[in-house]
């Protein structure tokens, strides 16, 4: 049995994949509630597998700083039983579509991350993030990806990392994403991660039928329609007006569809499309017919069409999509003149259709602060299919580990 610690889990993408690869969960991190009642839903209650929850930890939502501080000796308990710890340190700090603060306070939790690495002392560490985390500066200089390589390293660890993008492992979107992974020093003699994960990629999609790919949006999402003549109330949320799409289930289009509808054999939650004002559905129409697919709109096509926004895109449907943000007005549907349901952008992020998200659509306000919406949760998500990929390589590396014997923990 291969166990893991999942810290910044999010709702779940992460877990959802390494758990599919053949991982168990001993505990996940995961400060906001909203995210943390997803995972739960979906990864410790509608889950067989038991989760090995510690007693010292309360089952609920928390910081990873707070738990680094805290519970420093619990943690270092663990040390020789956990396999693995994964986790993407919230990734707004680094983010090229972001401020890209060096001082933003999250920023600061990859400190914390690695902290909890040095108490645990796992044999194999994973670390994902955005593009832009190999070229954000450090305080200590070079860029916090320069940084992560030397700490582990002067925690006994040998890195490899790369940016990889989702789509070249079966994702329909293109969300280029920086990976590390770390082995402690003298255990994997010859080996290269990356290169084991780029070779693996093959035999990975062709059993899911998904090779040579890539996914585009329309494979990914096109079994879910619109009511030709009107479109049909959303389930839970009719009575306000929205309407939702429903999942064909009398087709199944493309390979990725099946995968994606295995075990889910209701119409999947979270259908709900926005209610849009017959201006904005013009205007995205006109979008549609005058603008480049795939490409966000140039400066003189948002002075054209009077869009403020900096980020929208229209989707090509013979394409995978671009990255999925938090923001449900960034992407237009590939054909209809509006933006997507969050279960849609749960298709292009690989989330298998049973999986529920919990919490809020959105928010506003005074909300804004602390809550993590549904669209939040799916836009901040790994890729579960990527994930997936990124696992089995990961239990390949844990085997050769075992037969090479590791070296002593310091």
């Amino acid at each position: 049995m291969a166990t893991y610690i999942d810290l910044f889990a999010g709702c779940g993408g992460l877990s959802l994949g390494l758990r599919k690869a053949g991982f168990e969960c001993l505990f996940a991190v995961e400060q906001h509630q909203d995210a943390f009642d997803t995972y739960r839903h979906n990864l410790i209650e509608g889950d067989e597998q038991p989760f090995l929850w510690p007693d010292w930890l309360p089952f609920g939502p928390h910081d990873v700083v707070e738990l680094s501080k805290q519970k420093v000796a619990q943690l270092r308990s663990l040390r020789g039983k956990v396999d693995l710890i994964a986790g993407g340190p919230p990734c707004q700090g680094f983010s090229t579509n972001g401020r890209r603060n060096p001082d933003d306070p999250r920023s600061k939790m990859v400190e914390a991350y690695l902290d909890i690495v040095d108490l645990v002392r796992p044999p194999l560490v994973l670390i994902e993030n955005v593009r832009g985390f190999v070229s954000m500066p450090h305080a200590s200089g070079g860029t916090y990806a320069d940084a992560v390589g030397h700490r582990l390293g002067e925690l006994g660890y040998q890195c490899w990392s790369d940016v990889v993008l989702a789509s070249d492992y079966g994702v329909p979107q293109r969300r280029p994403r920086y990976i590390c992974i770390a082995a402690r020093k003298g255990s994997l003699p010859g080996v290269d991660a990356l290169s084991r994960l780029r070779t693996a990629r093959r035999d990975f999609l062709s059993s899911r039928s998904l090779w040579p790919g890539p996914v585009s949006s329309r494979d990914a999402m096109s079994d879910f329609a619109l009511n030709s003549d009107e479109p049909l109330p959303d389930p839970e949320w009719g009575a306000a007006g929205f309407k939702a799409v429903t999942r064909r289930d009398d087709v199944v289009l493309s390979a990725y569809q099946e995968l994606m509808r295995q075990d889910a054999h209701m119409q999947p939650s979270d259908r709900r499309i926005p209610r849009h004002s017959t201006a904005t559905a013009t205007r995205m129409r006109t979008i549609l017919e005058t603008c480049t697919p795939g490409r966000n709109l140039t400066p003189a096509d948002r002075k054209r069409l009077g869009v403020g926004k900096r980020s929208t895109t229209p989707l090509d449907g013979n394409a995978p999509s671009p990255t999925v943000t938090t923001l449900p007005d960034d992407i237009i549907h590939y054909a209809d003149a509006r933006t997507m349901s969050v279960r849609e952008l749960a298709r292009l992020q690989s989330f298998p259709d049973w999986f529920t998200f919990k919490g809020p659509y959105t928010t506003g306000g005074a909300r804004r602060q602390t809550a993590c919406p549904k669209y939040t949760q799916v836009g901040n998500a790994v890729p579960p299919l990527l994930a997936e990929a990124i696992g089995e390589v990961l239990l390949g590396l844990l085997r050769d580990q075992k037969c090479a014997k590791l070296p002593e923990i310091a």
